[in-house]
């Protein structure tokens, strides 16, 4: 079988940048066994598989190792390659998901994600967690990542993750971000998930679920200007709308090919 495969990347106006994401069209769905093995190979953090129902398109996201409730820039990838590449006429895109439904707006090249607020409660950092980490956070939050928040940009830049520790812990399907406030944006973050074969995510759209409500509550204001400060780097708009967020970004097409399953 020959199937259509398209490598974007995510949160970026240029290649290089932001966070990469395969995009699979298909027909009918392939054994879950397969679509897994399908994103190993593809190697990168998420592979978003759709097909498309006409008024509604069926996305499901798997990293190498997991099926995944939620993607963000992988949900942007695939709006990008459905608007970019194959000519959907739609400003209005919505996918159905293992998180509900999910619309995006497309204007002017940038995409609007409508994605469920996830506030995050005050907590305690399991003790794996914090043994792993150069620098101990000064507050700690959960929902359904740990949110780590330090006291500046520059000690967010400078956390190391001692992985022989960290992966000790299994938090399928989150992930410990840690964040603080930016000094040329509202915030920073970065994203990190234990057992992973890609340790530090370059951009996390489904982290800023509980990043925007969040900040948004701290600094006082719903828009806000997001970086995800990791080696590649990504910029996401975002608005805190109470019971949603919208995360939103520009994306672009790194590979257009084919690749064959039996």
């Amino acid at each position: 079988m020959k199937l259509e495969l398209y490598q974007i990347d995510a949160f970026t106006e240029s290649v290089f940048h932001g966070n990469p994401a395969c995009v699979v069209p298909l027909k009918t769905w392939l054994p879950n066994e397969i679509l897994l093995k399908i994103a190993r190979e593809n190697a990168v953090a998420e592979t978003a598989f759709f097909i498309d129902n006409g008024d509604r398109i069926h996305l499901r996201w798997f990293t190498p190792e997991i099926e995944m409730d939620l993607c963000g820039h992988a949900t942007l990838a695939t709006a990008h390659c459905l608007v970019s590449i194959l000519n959907y006429e739609r400003n209005r895109i919505i996918f159905e998901t293992k998180s509900g439904e999910l619309t995006v707006d497309v204007k002017d090249g940038m995409y609007y994600m409508d994605f469920p607020s996830r506030m995050p409660e005050a907590s305690t950092l399991p003790d794996t967690i914090s043994r792993s980490l150069n620098i101990q956070p000064k507050e700690v939050f959960k929902a359904r990542d740990y949110v780590l928040v330090y006291d500046s940009e520059e000690e967010v830049k400078n956390i190391r993750i001692e992985r022989s520790v960290f992966d000790l812990i299994n938090l399928d399907p989150g992930g410990v971000i840690v964040t603080s406030e930016g000094t040329d944006s509202d915030f920073v973050s970065r994203y990190f998930t234990p057992q992973s074969s890609i340790l530090e995510d370059p951009v996390t759209g489904s982290a800023h679920c509980s990043l925007i409500p969040f900040w948004s509550s701290r600094l006082g204001k719903d828009q806000l200007f997001a970086r995800q400060i990791s080696e590649r780097g990504g910029q996401l708009y975002c608005e805190n709308k109470k019971e949603r967020v919208i995360v939103a970004g520009k994306a672009q097409t790194y590979s257009v090919g084919h690749f064959w399953v039996e």
